[in-house]
């Protein structure tokens, strides 16, 4: 039987749980349609999702589809939850971008649809509630083609849309308007299907027409576009059918090596560990001893995901998801076995902002700190951090909204009242040359027996950073090489003002050992010392996080809210008036967007919205903005030996 992995993606509120809960419905999984805003929905079971009716963890939903096993994979849309669709879009098959007829493409459509990009993830639109006032299938489609520059095809008709009796028509493709829309589009791509519909346009069979189309789907050429309306079921019947005929199931071997990657953690009642496991090969058995990158570990509970429910077995197979008791070293990303499993990092953008945490009654410090670590545990990329001298906790955030949802759930899942100070914009470091450093053994004023020799240069930006050995790897063991990559990649979370330094590649140029007096702590310790010489002599400069924002106002507003993106500094790229309503884009320092959210209702007498995501980063101006350190710094290297040497003996 034949597996696809299928994730729901859209901006927040543009249908997709309601999208899922009928798809659910429609194939009999469940009885009763839930509703988001009654908070009964099949995939959002937190209690704070039900509360606020979004959806903030990924969510799992297995069910068959004619032949297809379909693992639904329902992922929020709200930009402050962006760390869990990174989690996904590498284990998908294809993906339903849900889109609103009457907002249309919006700032987080952009960014799912560029993530799905870069990993050929296949996609179609569902052009969800054309039943809603103001709805526009058609210009919807348009947008889509203008604004995400791919190859969107209608393959619905609407009528009476923005009413309640708007009606969704599936089109023929063997007639027009469809079966030229079709030749024209796919030929570009196919140069016999273009050959026979300008010489022969007899020979192309709605068949032959269907086959292309779903090869071209496959891979990732273009992108058909259906209309509907979830809560009401219209139009959901004929994106039930693209599901099975033009969306890429797999068929994956049970038989064979275990392989496969765990994509999310929890906690159940007890505290216990869950590990979401997706196997892409072989079969797991209960007590069975897995390979992780941290160890082995042994299967001590399983549950699956079928027709809907979660129920305890005994074993798993491929192209099933597991929720896996026992793997307590398991991280996310983690991979399982020794084969591969297709995709990895989205690389999303890094979280923006970063606060300082503490509870509201001090000897609950302790308590705090541990669970702020299971919430990390679950979500890595809250990058959670606490200075060693002062015990102060900070945590990385994509907004405001993921603020509060923390602070709630320590309140509720762990009973800790929590003090979150204001937000902070975090700020990177960048290489302005190239620099060295080297330490030789037994040669003042290196302690170590160890000789270390580094050079860091630029990458271009976003490349990230990368390490590279240009030694012979056979004079040491593999381990003392690994030790000085891992302290590498350490140290440069603080560079010399403190901030994350990115898109910087380092090379061991040197590397001697005495054997058998050297270890692998030799290493891990001299390395930041001579990392700090190289960043030292190279030089960085902080950047600021740049987003790009998108603003909808009446158009008599217009010159307020352009009079106060002058005055913070943004950008403005492109400026269109329809009638009475106008729509602004353009770059603004990310500090700057809370004061002008603040700024647009009084503005704009309350009919403004502004949306922004993160773009890039750009060079600060200004007073150099150092960042408090929360490790030991060796840039001062007086104080780094003698905290190292204490850490060491333990004095």
């Amino acid at each position: 039987m034949r597996t696809l992995n299928l994730g729901i993606l859209a901006h927040v509120d543009a249908g997709k749980t309601s999208l899922t809960e009928r798809l659910l419905f429609d194939c009999g999984v469940i009885d009763k349609l839930g509703n988001v805003d009654t908070g009964n929905t099949q995939t959002d079971s937190l209690e704070l999702e039900r509360q606020r009716g979004i959806t903030i963890k990924a969510a799992v939903v297995s069910f068959r589809v004619g032949d297809i096993v379909v693992n639904l994979i329902d992922t929020p849309g709200h930009p402050d939850f962006i760390a869990e669709v990174d989690r996904v879009v590498g284990l998908l098959d294809a993906a339903i971008v849900v889109v609103s007829a009457v907002e249309g493409v919006q700032a987080q459509t952009r960014v799912l649809v560029r993530a799905l990009q870069r990993f050929s993830v296949p996609f179609v639109f569902f052009i969800n509630k054309v039943d809603r006032l103001g709805a526009r299938y058609d210009k919807v489609v348009e947008d889509i083609a203008a604004q995400l520059r791919i190859r969107p095809i209608a393959m619905s008709a609407v009528t009476d849309a923005g009413s309640k009796r708007a009606r969704v028509e599936a089109l023929d493709p063997a007639s027009d308007p469809l079966f030229t829309i079709l030749c024209e589009t796919l030929a570009e791509n196919d140069e016999v299907l273009l050959g026979d519909y300008v010489q022969a346009s007899g020979r192309i069979t709605d068949g032959r027409l269907g086959s292309a189309l779903t090869s071209q789907v496959a891979a990732d050429l273009v992108h058909p576009a259906f209309a509907g309306a979830a809560m009401t079921g219209t139009g959901v019947a004929e994106l039930t059918s693209a599901i099975t005929t033009m969306l890429p199931a797999r068929f994956l071997d049970p038989n064979g090596p275990v392989a496969g990657k765990i994509f999310k953690i929890e906690r159940g009642w007890g505290g216990e560990k869950l590990s979401y496991l997706y196997l892409t090969s072989g079969t797991v058995q209960l007590r069975q001893s897995l390979n992780l990158p941290a160890g082995p570990a042994r299967v001590t509970g399983i549950h699956v995901f079928e027709q809907g429910r979660v129920h305890g077995v005994t074993s798993f197979h491929a192209g099933q998801i597991a929720r896996v008791g026992g793997l307590n070293g398991a991280r996310i990303g983690d991979r399982v076995g020794s084969g591969l499993v297709p995709g990895g990092r989205a690389h999303f953008a890094p979280p923006t902002l970063e606060t300082r945490v503490r509870a509201q009654r001090p000897s609950a410090s302790a308590a705090l700190w541990l669970a702020l670590n299971q919430l990390a545990e679950q979500d890595p990329l809250i990058n959670l951090r606490r200075n060693d001298d002062t015990n102060d906790v900070f945590l990385s955030l994509y907004g405001e909204v993921q603020k509060e949802i923390i602070q709630s759930t320590l309140l509720t899942d762990f009973s800790l009242e929590a003090i979150f100070e204001e937000s902070t914009v975090i700020c990177v470091e960048r290489l302005a040359g190239i620099g060295s450093g080297l330490e030789l053994m037994f040669k003042d004023p290196n302690p170590f027996i160890a000789t270390v020799g580094l050079r860091v240069e630029p990458r271009p930006e976003g490349a990230g950073n990368s390490f590279a050995l240009e030694v012979d790897v056979g004079q040491m063991p593999a381990s003392f090489y690994r030790a000085a990559e891992e302290a590498v990649f350490e140290t440069l979370k603080q560079g010399l003002s403190g901030w994350q330094i990115i898109d910087c590649h380092v090379a061991l140029t040197e590397a001697r050992q005495s054997s058998p007096t050297s270890t692998a702590g030799d290493f891990r310790q001299l390395t930041p010392l001579v990392l700090a010489t190289a960043l030292s002599a190279a030089q960085t400069f902080i950047c600021q996080p740049v987003s790009r924002f998108s603003i909808e106002a009446p158009s008599t507003a217009i010159s307020g809210v352009l009079m106060a993106l002058a005055k913070s500094g943004a950008t403005t790229t492109d400026t269109v008036i329809v009638e009475a309503a106008a729509r602004l884009e353009g770059t603004i320092a990310s500090s700057m967007i809370q004061a002008i959210q603040q700024q647009l209702p009084g503005l704009t007498s309350g009919a403004g919205t502004m949306e922004a995501s993160f773009d890039h980063y750009a060079p600060l101006t200004g007073p150099p903005r150092m960042r408090e350190r929360s490790a030991i710094d060796p840039f001062n290297r007086s104080e780094y030996l003698l905290r190292t040497r204490r850490n060491f003996t333990g004095v």
